[in-house]
This record gives structure tokens, sequence and C-alpha cells, in this order.
């Protein structure tokens, strides 16, 4: 399964630089040194790809991020020209119908030869002339390369210019969402009551210690009641991040720090990372849940701990309780409120969607999650999804800026 996996995935990267090759490479230049020195380029570039995807899991952080960072960025800039391109092949078909059509309008019919009338009596009469192209209807190669040309710059410069701003937004500092939730059932004494949420914090090769004291700096800096970190810390094992992790303790709220793992965690070694997590102070909640003066918090695991026997158990998260208690619910994922409608849950809290990250892919993960970001409803129960305070895979944030989002509880 996952050998097809991995076909596909490279089949769909092969398949991306042939088309930038034709449009970038093939299409602008003539046969000679230009075009074999953007053959190479574009070659080089997919094994940097390639490498940053299987190797960078198989080196340190710290050694990885050489690879990690231009291998990414490619990612990025690969994304934006192949969308601006394929905009672009819009106008190009455009064109070159229009140049068509106006060599077709300017046919001209070759005049016969004027004949002398003594040789006309003398001569027998000659063949009429070959139908031969006029110079309106023979190619105009020039023509073509200069389009190519044009329409590769164009797709250069709005991919680079896109990707830089989005490495500004990515490696910028958490911007602060607010947001007000009511629930019917929230007692007055809890009427106002300030959870700062935060998920997708990807530590790992480009995001280190310092990412995690400038998030816990901001979370702190808000005054929350209760803080809720919704999975997706990590992107690496307690060895090699351990110490990353480590300004996690300094978290500050009235009513504790909580933690629920994401996908991510379950591929750098849950199990070491929730007993991490517990010793800095937060509580883990592996499919449990607290009473906090009248409110309960719950949280289940993540959906991928199905494949490693830490599956979601709603049932034992969320039953037995007193309905007349609202219930908050921590889950990384949106797509799992549709199992916390069912158990009564008024607000779950995820993330997971980074917003989108690259927008326009954002409109790929509308196609799996019912909420991508902000507040939704998923059959009653109210859905936040906050973009998360990291990214994954090409440091690169374009409309979805990454974010800490404060949500106030009101009782009305």
């Amino acid at each position: 399964m996952i050998a097809v996996f991995l076909l596909v995935v490279f089949g769909v990267l092969f398949g991306i630089h042939f088309y930038l090759w034709k449009r970038l490479v093939k299409d602008t230049t003539r046969p000679g040194r230009a075009r074999l020195i953007g053959t190479l380029a574009l070659v080089a570039m997919v094994l940097l790809v390639v490498g940053g995807l299987v190797f960078g899991r198989l080196m340190r952080p710290d050694a990885a991020r050489w690879v990690a960072w231009p291998g990414y960025l490619w990612l990025a800039t690969m994304f934006y020209l192949l969308v601006v391109l394929l905009v672009l092949e819009v106008p190009r078909l455009v064109l070159n119908l229009a140049w068509v059509r106006r060599r077709r309008e300017t046919e001209v019919a070759p005049e016969p030869a004027l004949v002398p009338a003594a040789a006309e009596s003398v001569d027998p009469p000659a063949d009429p002339p070959s139908a031969l192209p006029s110079p309106a209807r023979a190619p105009d190669p020039s023509r073509r390369l200069l389009l190519a040309r044009t329409m590769a710059v164009a797709a250069g410069v709005t991919s680079v210019v896109t990707v830089g701003y989005g490495v500004s937004q990515a490696m910028g500092p958490p911007r602060i969402d607010r947001v007000r939730v009511p629930l019917a059932k929230l007692p007055r004494q809890l009427d106002g009551l300030r959870i700062a949420l935060v998920s997708d914090i990807h530590l790992g090769p480009l995001l280190g210690r310092s990412h995690t004291r400038r998030v816990v700096d901001t979370i702190n800096g808000v005054g929350a009641d209760l803080v809720a970190v919704v999975g997706d810390l990590v992107d690496g094992t307690v060895a090699e991040l351990g110490e990353a992790a480590e300004p996690l303790a300094d978290l500050r709220a009235r009513f504790g720090s909580f933690f629920v793992t994401g996908n991510h965690e379950y591929f750098s070694g849950y199990a070491e990372w929730i007993a991490e997590v517990d010793s800095l102070g937060l509580k883990v909640l592996e499919n449990q849940r607290v009473e906090i003066e009248g409110l309960d918090l719950a949280g289940v695991n993540d959906v991928t701990g199905e494949d490693y026997e830490h599956a979601p158990d709603f049932g034992k998260a969320l039953g037995g309780r007193d309905p007349a208690r609202p219930v908050v619910l921590l889950a990384h994922q949106p797509v799992q409120a549709t199992e916390a409608a069912k158990h009564g849950v008024d607000l779950q809290l995820s993330g997971h969607t980074h917003g989108g990250q690259i927008q326009p892919f954002g409109a790929l993960v509308r196609l799996e999650q019912p909420v991508v970001s902000g507040l939704g409803e998923v059959d009653g129960t109210k859905v936040y999804v906050t973009n998360g305070a990291g990214f994954w895979g090409p440091p690169v944030r374009v409309g979805a800026p990454p974010q800490i989002s404060v949500v106030e509880l009101r009782s009305s």
C-alpha cells in the first residue's frame, strides 16, 4: 500500500516537472547549451525534492534543515509555477488561435506570370505554377519563442514573489485571532472564559526551540484562563526535539494547559511524546474529560491513532456525563466533529488544516474537512478551527497566516 502511494506521489512529481520543463525550458530555448543547462537544473530540482522527502526523515533535524530549506522552497515555487502556467494556458491558446486565423485571412493566391503574346503562339502552354505557401502562412518561430519566454518570465516572477511573501508570513510571529462563542448551557460564573488555542506548532528541521518560546510568550501574553494544544506539536522524536519543546513548561493559565495528539505525533513516537508533554506540565487528554467549574473539557486521540492501537474513543471521553453541563471537546481534526455531534458536544476545538496554508491549495482541504478555518457548525455542534502556529513542508503561508486563537465562551 505504501509502495503504491509513493509510486503515485513520485509519478505526479515527475509529471509536474516534465510539464515545467516543456514550458520553461523546451519552449523558451533553441537546441543547444541553454536548453541543456535548463534541463539539468530541473533534474537537480527533482532530486532535491526527492532527497528532502526521503532522506529528511532519516536525518537529525539540525542536519536535515540543510536539505529541507532548499527542497521545500522549490516545492512551493514549483506549485505556484504550475498554477500560474496552467492559468496562462488560456491566453496562450487564444493568441495561437488568433495567429492561425490571421494567417488564413492574409493568404494571397499567387498571380500568373505575364507571358508576351508572341511567345504564346510559339511555346506550348506552361504548367500552372505550383501553389507555394506565401510568407504569411509560414510558421513564425520567433513569435512563438517570444510568447513562451514572456509567459515563462511572468510565471517565474509571480511565483518567486508569492513564495517570498509566503515565507515572510510563515516565519513571522503568529497572529492573535479572537472569537466569541455563545454556549447556552455555560454557567454564569464561566461567562467570558478564555481558551488560548494553538495547534500545528510542528517542531522539526525548520522550527526549533525559539519558535516554541515565541508561541509560549504569545499565549502567556493574552492572559487566558485555559490553554489547549490540539496536536501536531512535533515532526521528530523526543531525543531529537525534546529540548525544543521544553519552553512549553512555562505556559501559564488559571485552569491549566491541556494536550491531545495529532496525526504527526504518531509518526514521531507518540507514547514517548505523551510522557514528555505530561512531564512539561500539560495534561494529556487521552479519550478523557475533566470538569472545570461546571464545564466538561474532553479530549480524544487523533483518528490516525487507529493504526497504532490508540484510537479515538468518544464513548469513553463523553459517556456518563451530566448532559446539563456544556462540553468542549479538543480533537485535532475537524472531521471528528461528525462523531462528536452524536455525543452532544457543544463546541469542538481543532487544528490540522493549517487554514489551507498555501492557497489555492485550501480548496482541496475542503474536500476532506468540514471546516478549514474559523468558526463553523457540523450537525448542530459548533466547530472552531485555528490555522496553527507553524507549518508543514514548505516554510510558506499564503492566505492563511500562522495563528494562535483566543476563544471566549459566553453564556448568552
